[in-house]
């Protein structure tokens, strides 16, 4: 099972501020440990939102639309990507996430599909040719 762990943004991240030296030396810490456990997949953090856009649709159209934007708690800075045997086992890796920016906030913790989790579709039967493992 894969879960990405979303560490939200903050004013100092959406300003393009670098972690404390003691944040980021607690993330390396954390992140030697995940990949010493055979867990960690992916890992990084993410530019401000200023350097960004989002892709609009409305009424059959799209658009594209220039960073920054403005609900910080909405904004994503970074993610760690794993995988456990079970959700307990995520649980108790993301127990042990380090705070991300030092000051009260949270992390989200989201399961990806898996292929296996839709039906037997022309889509997947595609996906599976990608090698993608999950859509």
């Amino acid at each position: 099972m894969r879960y990405l762990i979303l560490v939200k943004a903050s004013k100092g991240s959406e300003a393009g501020a670098m972690p404390d030296p003691e944040i980021f030396d607690a993330m390396a810490h954390y992140h030697e440990q995940l990949a010493k456990a055979g867990v960690l997949l992916d890992a990084n953090g993410l530019h401000p939102s200023s350097r960004g856009w989002r892709v609009r649709y409305r009424g059959g159209q799209r658009s594209v639309v220039d960073g920054p934007f403005a609900e910080t708690k909405e904004l994503i800075a970074g993610y760690t990507l794993i995988q456990t045997h079970s959700r307990d086992e995520a649980v108790e890796w993301s127990r042990r996430f380090p705070n991300p920016h030092g000051e009260d906030c949270e992390i989200e913790v989201r399961p990806l599909f898996e292929l296996d989790d839709f039906a037997a579709l022309e889509g997947v039967r595609r996906f599976r040719r990608l090698g993608v493992s999950g859509a």
